[in-house]
């Protein structure tokens, strides 16, 4: 396994998300999340772990070409997108569709959702990777990609010729998680007690 660097999955390098398991238990419900689900998000490990780079390059093609998208890996000095900055968050975003599609769900991916959250918002933006970036991404942005992402993903869904209904089981799983771990991501931006 290759070492992308910043990925601290499971390590100590990250604090307890303050979410805990039977919040998240909660949540699961609030968005008809089940078994099923964890099933189906398994099954497109298959599809998307041989697929990553072409679904990144689908998705960093959309952010690029929206420029209050793109603003986020921007220089606070002039503006112009940081390459490096935007190669190591893709890296970390490949992995973050095999750890979606890999869908477990327990205390160290809990806590690294928490700190995905940080790592967007101010308190830790841009500290991964020594960007002199913007402060934050805003949360406008971040909740409303949701769309886009899980839109774009269903052709590489149905790229291995299953059925209809697997297909759309999958991608139904897929945008659950994705609302999930938007709104784990949420909680830096909430104010204490609101969450």
């Amino acid at each position: 396994m290759t070492t992308i660097p910043g990925y601290t999955h499971g390590t100590t390098a990250i604090a307890r998300s303050p979410v805990t398991l039977a919040m998240f238990e909660d949540m699961k419900r609030s968005v008809l999340f089940g078994d099923d689900d964890i099933v189906a998000l398994r099954r497109s490990h298959a599809l998307v772990v041989d697929r990553t780079e072409a679904i990144l390059d689908v998705w960093y093609g959309f952010v690029g070409s929206q420029p209050h998208l793109l603003a986020s890996f921007t220089a606070k000095a002039d503006g112009k997108p940081l390459g490096d900055y935007l190669g190591g968050v893709r890296r970390r975003f490949g992995q973050w569709i095999l750890d979606t599609a890999n869908a477990q769900y327990d205390q160290a991916w809990l806590d690294y959702q928490h700190e995905i959250g940080l790592r967007h918002h101010r308190t830790k933006k841009n500290q991964t990777d020594g960007a002199p970036s913007t402060a934050i991404v805003p949360f406008r942005d971040l909740f409303a990609l949701v769309f886009p992402v899980t839109f774009t993903l269903r052709p590489f869904l149905a790229a291995g010729g299953d059925p209809a209904d697997v297909v759309e089981a999958m991608a139904a799983a897929w945008v659950k998680s994705c609302l999930l771990q938007v709104t784990l991501w949420s909680h830096p931006y909430v104010k204490d007690g609101d969450f």
